[in-house]
């Protein structure tokens, strides 16, 4: 946990700030590769697998996410 200026900063604060920068790189990458592909093939295959990546990261971290607050809630 980091307490700065006041704000309290935990753990799950942290994951769930990465889940949701995850997803939001799955959805950009696709839609790149998207525009690209025909264009850039290459580049658009580059995204495509930037994009699962990101996707397989983002599954772990809701994982945590949702185990954490299992734990939470059952004690």
């Amino acid at each position: 946990m980091d307490n700065k200026n006041g704000f309290l900063i935990t753990d799950r604060d942290r994951v769930y700030s990465a889940w949701l920068n995850a997803t939001e790189a799955v959805r950009d990458y696709r839609e790149y590769a998207n525009e690209l592909e025909g264009e850039n093939d290459k580049l658009a295959d580059m995204f495509a697998k930037q994009s699962e990546a990101e996707g397989i990261f983002a599954a772990k971290m809701l994982k945590i996410l949702q185990e954490h607050d299992v734990k939470k809630i059952t004690g």
